[in-house]
């Protein structure tokens, strides 16, 4: 019959630069899906340098050894027969460059910085190719532009990653002109609640117009800020028919479907009342990627795609982020100061979960996870058996109290600890605190005090900074020396803490712990945080944290009341965690101002709070905001998981100098205030 093809699709952890792993992670892919029968094998964007290479791509070296690493591939015997992302290798030919049309430039990327979107529509030129690759194809050019391939059974069309998002997505005319498989290599990273929004992109573009659509993307932690989560797919007339996994610790996977290409043009023959013409550019590709008698071939059947809860993704991506951070830095563990509060202890959950994850791999016979562990802990003949004693080889709590802090968070900390199995450590900082204020009064004459005890905002504030400070210095002095005390070589990686509203409202001190080498959390909110103890509660059976769930949220920066805490997270900051979420999305992903978000906030809150409180609140936050802004420009680089991050490096670029009586704005709200009595 000659119908059926057999196509694969791969997610693969490459890594910006690392032109050695990132061609060995290619071939292997290729490898395997030339075992399950593939004839057409799509990977994810920019694999061969990698897609967060930043300014790299301005480097000569990177164009370089790209067409480096692709003239080894063209010669490997391992790409013959076989279409790999437009070049044929069983011919050593590249087929055509597909230059992208719409670039990503919103949120984390910012490709316009480095490429040119190619905005010449359906139009090809000539590309010609450098010495090293001519050498090996035997070809002076190839085809560079908006065209398509013709094989000897079906035709091919790509869009890549953006464009897919796009109202004007390239397979829309694509379809309507005959391409029958579109593809689409992508570099798309990881958000809360945002998987269902591909799918349901991918599943509308073959339900409109009927056809395959392959997509392939980047896994991992490629050595920024984000974390691309694979879920590499097929998908035939608006179902899904093979799926890859979201979060993995594989550093390849390949998703392989074989399908019926009658069964598009069935499906299309209802859709298409008229016809086209034709107007995409052609290129004639002499291969076939069916073969000639496969009445007996099994085609692949629809599959209901598993959604994970927000709190999945959380145990999950996060966890994936920090195993690819620790392996490729080099260092032998993590050091987390542990205060029996929510967010540290969400922090050292995310550990847990990524020792259960690297326990499973392991018994799975992921022979380069224990490879990965083995070089970790510095042992080549280790073999991990159990998550809670994996985590205390690499995994460092300590709790550093004060005479300001509660026996309550003390045991919460230890008790958490002891479920997870970390290496915990009690550590008092009073001493350290007392030297320093010793030296600033030797110098000014005056010991400043607490406001319980007489003193002013201004010295109650400083008092509570140094110590918050002097746990960052102890942190990182331990997470350097605590393995050598013990005989150990290596060093830790100090983990961060501080949950995303926290850096909303800056209700963090500047270079405290919150200032680490990288934070799980950062961009978490408050709420989902909670609902993520309460799911470890059930699948790590960590009851510990029912206790810390039940405490109020504390910096137990403030000298104690009668040995019980005195001082709260949210009556400092004069707003609930559940109204700063809400705040923080008006802010960032409906773009309002404080005008604009007064106007919302007076219908949204309005069965709670009257447009006089809603003023008051939407100012006090502003002023927080503005006030606090100056603390993002150093804030510690946190693993990207919510579209109202207020991520200084490139995700929410703003002042970080404000104006904060905000008067013209804060007017405005006046006078809408006074209108409504």
């Amino acid at each position: 019959m000659g119908r059926k093809v057999t196509v694969a699709a791969c997610s693969l952890n490459q890594w910006a630069l690392d032109f050695e792993g990132n061609s060995e992670r290619i071939l292997r892919s290729i490898e395997i899906a030339k075992v399950h029968g593939a004839k057409y094998r799509l990977g994810p964007e920019l694999e061969i340098c990698g897609y967060g290479c930043g300014d790299h791509f301005f480097e000569s070296d990177t164009l370089l050894h790209s067409f480096q690493v692709l003239r080894n591939l063209l010669e490997s015997p391992i790409t013959q027969d076989i279409i790999c992302d437009h070049f044929l290798p069983s011919c050593r030919k590249i087929l055509l460059i597909r230059p992208k049309m719409i670039m990503a430039n919103s949120g984390n990327y910012r490709e316009l910085r480095w490429f040119s979107p190619w905005n010449q529509l359906r139009q090809v030129e000539e590309y010609f190719l450098p010495r090293m690759i001519q050498e090996i194809t035997g070809q002076d050019s190839v085809p560079f532009g908006f065209c398509v391939l013709s094989t000897k059974d079906t035709c091919i069309g790509s869009e890549i990653c953006a464009e897919l998002w796009n109202p004007s997505s390239p397979h829309i005319q694509m379809g309507l002109d005959g391409v029958e498989i579109f593809t689409n290599s992508s570099a798309s990273h990881h958000e809360l609640r945002k998987a269902d929004q591909r799918i349901n992109l991918i599943k509308s573009a073959t339900t409109k117009s009927g056809g395959i659509y392959l997509y392939a993307n980047q896994r991992g932690c490629d050595g920024d800020r984000v974390y691309y989560d694979g879920c590499s797919m097929v998908a035939i007339n608006g179902d899904i028919v093979a799926q890859g996994a979201q979060f993995s610790l594989n550093d390849l996977e390949v998703t392989t479907a074989t399908l019926d290409l009658e069964d598009v043009r069935s499906y299309r023959g209802e859709l298409y009342q008229s016809h086209m013409v034709r107007e995409h550019p052609l290129i004639k590709v002499d291969f076939s990627l069916s073969s000639g008698d496969d009445v007996y071939l099994p085609t692949q059947q629809p599959i209901k795609w598993h959604f994970h809860t927000p709190e999945e993704e959380i145990s999950l991506g996060p966890a994936c982020w920090l195993w690819d951070y620790l392996r490729r830095s080099g260092q032998a563990g993590f050091l987390l100061p542990l205060s029996g509060g929510v967010d540290s202890s969400s922090t050292a959950c995310i550990v847990h979960s990524m020792c259960v994850l690297l326990c499973q791999a392991v018994e799975d016979g992921n022979s380069s996870v224990l490879e990965d562990v083995r070089r970790v802990v510095g042992d080549d003949s280790y073999l991990p058996q159990q998550p809670k004693e994996l985590c205390g080889r690499i995994f460092t709590t300590c709790y550093m109290g004060s005479e300001n802090s509660s026996e309550d968070t003390c045991s919460r900390a230890r008790d958490l600890a002891r479920q997870i199995g970390s290496t915990h450590m009690n550590i008092n900082i009073d001493m350290a605190v007392k030297g320093i204020l010793g030296i600033f009064s030797v110098v000014t004459g005056r010991w400043p005090q607490f406001r319980v005890n007489g003193g002013s905002l201004r010295e109650n504030l400083a008092l509570q900074n140094v110590q918050a400070r002097v746990r960052m210095v102890l942190a990182y002095l331990f997470a350097q020396l605590s393995l050598w005390a013990r005989g150990k070589p290596g060093g830790l990686l100090v983990l961060g803490s501080s949950n995303v509203d926290e850096s909303l409202t800056g209700y963090f001190t500047k270079y405290d712990c919150s200032s680490a080498d990288i934070n799980p959390i950062g961009g978490i909110s408050k709420t989902d945080l909670k609902s993520f103890l309460l799911y470890c509660i059930e699948k790590f059976q960590l009851t510990a944290l029912r206790h810390i769930l039940a405490a109020p949220p504390t910096a137990e920066l403030e000298p104690l009341t009668d040995g019980q805490v005195s001082q709260t997270d949210e009556a400092d900051m004069g707003m609930t965690y559940s109204e700063l979420s809400v705040i923080g999305r008006l802010r960032k992903i409906s773009k309002c101002g404080p005008f604009s978000m007064f106007c919302k906030l007076i219908h949204m809150w309005k069965d709670a709070l009257s447009p006089t409180e809603v003023a008051q609140k939407v100012k006090h936050f502003f002023r927080m905001y503005s006030v606090n802004r100056h603390k993002m420009t150093t804030v510690t680089p946190s693993y990207h998981a919510d579209s109202y991050s207020p991520d200084d490096n490139r995700y929410d670029i703003r002042p970080f100098l404000y104006n904060t009586r905000w008067t013209w704005q804060f007017r405005c709200i006046d006078k809408q205030v006074a209108s409504y009595h």
